[in-house]
């Protein structure tokens, strides 16, 4: 792929801009690094740029003129006192354009700073692509700058062990097979207290839903399937729920460039749902998940489209409202705002949907500016707060502007933040403690349970 003559249209700042070094120590990248050869990484580099991408990468790096109109669309660069160098082209420039400049040879250092770049820098949230005039997907880029990282072996170590209980568990938490049905099985006692005849089916086979979450739920959130449960039972769904791998629908690997492993979860996930014969998947709250089973991971495998229906929990409580299925006793009194995941409202257009459930449910909503799809990401998608402690700090940095937004949210009367994706649910706990924005940060479900008709 030939440089496009046109050279940046981004001015360097009155001194060169530079990144702080805050020595940030990663053994996934030094032990990565360590072993490499230039010739492994010219060789890996061609391997993935001629082999794995095509028209598509020659497409975007072909047109893109560099004039920077993405920049302020980034949470990182407007956080970072318009540093170019965060920009969404200044990171393609230090990453994938180098590596093209120069044919892939390239040395051990350099991928071990395209590395960070691209998994901690950027969240892959497709906002700049929203700004580019001509519609380049710059998340697309970084995302084969990090699989060409996974291949040599230079990933950041947090999120690549969570690859890896992936691979041996079929699970983002190391959650082994008979703790899922236990877990299953004590939750569905605790909803007897309230409803007595209700059941969590496990492997009904001609279901019309089967239900999955992701891993971090039964580890440590038990309480959002037994609010599930209440759901169900209450709208009087036929439903199921896997005793076996396959249940959870959550996939970092997709995120670290293991598209083999990618694969391999969502062939699970889908093949579970075959064997149990379901007419439709319906997902938990949680926005990268859905990214995964809809639109990467699917298509990994060669699907254009999911081989089973699947929808968010959003469109579930849309239609549960809207069809009767679950009546609203009183609406939720406080103020609340809400925070649009990007995944499920730039990924998969649900904006409006979630608004309709949002009043049907809550009293008093102040909308974020911006809102919809222009809101900002969280700082945590993408697998950023996947990559661990070692970058948090970074990370709230990064966050500043969603900090900003919040604070300007309160202003207005907000108490209480929405936000229907597990990753932004630490993402944004991680903002409030951090800038001090005294905000409770709640799911749709949580206040749907709390506010819906039960039985007496």
């Amino acid at each position: 792929m030939a440089e496009p003559a046109v050279k940046s249209a981004i001015k360097p700042a009155t001194k060169p801009a530079t990144k702080t070094d805050n020595k940030i120590i990663d053994k996934g990248l030094d032990r990565g690094i360590a072993g490499l050869t230039r010739e492994k990484i010219t060789r890996v580099i061609n391997q993935v740029i001629k082999g794995e991408t095509g028209a598509r990468l020659k497409l975007y790096v072909e047109t893109c003129i560099h004039c920077g109109l993405c920049s302020d669309a980034c949470h990182y660069y407007l956080s970072h006192d318009k540093n170019p160098l965060f920009s969404p082209v200044g990171k393609v420039k230090q990453t994938m354009w180098e590596m093209l400049k120069k044919k892939g040879r390239v040395s051990p250092d350099f991928i071990k700073k395209a590395s960070i770049i691209a998994s901690t820098e950027c969240n892959v949230c497709k906002r700049c692509a929203m700004y580019c005039p001509f519609g380049i997907d710059i998340a697309y880029i970084m995302l084969i700058v990090r699989r060409i990282c996974h291949l040599l072996g230079v990933t950041p170590l947090y999120i690549q062990d969570t690859a890896h209980s992936h691979s041996a568990t079929m699970n983002q938490m190391w959650v082994k097979d008979d703790e899922w049905i236990d877990t299953l099985q004590w939750q569905e006692e605790e909803a007897q207290a309230e409803i007595p005849s209700l059941r969590i089916p496990l492997e009904k086979e001609g279901a019309d839903i089967m239900y999955s979450v992701i891993g971090p739920e039964p580890k440590f959130q038990a309480q959002l399937i037994y609010q599930t449960a209440i759901l169900m039972n209450v709208a009087g769904i036929n439903w199921t729920m896997p005793a076996t791998p396959g249940w959870d629908n959550s996939d970092m690997a997709m995120y670290t460039g293991d598209n083999e492993i990618m694969g391999r979860l969502k062939k699970v996930h889908y093949e579970t749902a075959a064997r149990l014969k379901v007419k439709k998947i319906v997902m938990g709250e949680c926005g990268h998940a859905f990214r995964s089973v809809f639109d990467m991971g699917n298509r990994w495998l060669g699907w254009k489209m999911p081989p089973i229906p699947v929808v968010h929990a959003v469109e579930f409580y849309f239609d549960l409202i809207k069809e009767g299925k679950i009546k609203i006793k009183k609406k939720f009194q406080d103020a609340v705002s809400l925070h649009d995941p990007c995944n499920i409202i730039r990924g998969a257009g649900l904006a409006e949907k979630i608004r309709y459930v949002i009043n049907a449910i809550c009293e008093n909503f102040i909308e974020m500016e911006p809102n919809r799809e222009h809101n900002y990401c969280c700082g945590a998608g993408g697998g950023v707060i996947n990559c661990g402690a070692p970058y948090k700090l970074n990370r709230m940095k990064g966050s500043k502007v969603k900090a900003d937004q919040l604070s300007t949210a309160k202003a207005k009367g907000a108490k209480l933040i929405i936000a229907p994706c597990h990753n932004c649910h630490s993402g944004l706990e991680d903002i409030t403690q951090h800038y001090q924005i005294n905000m409770e940060i709640k799911f749709i479900g949580d206040i749907l349970y709390e506010v819906m008709e039960k039985p007496e």
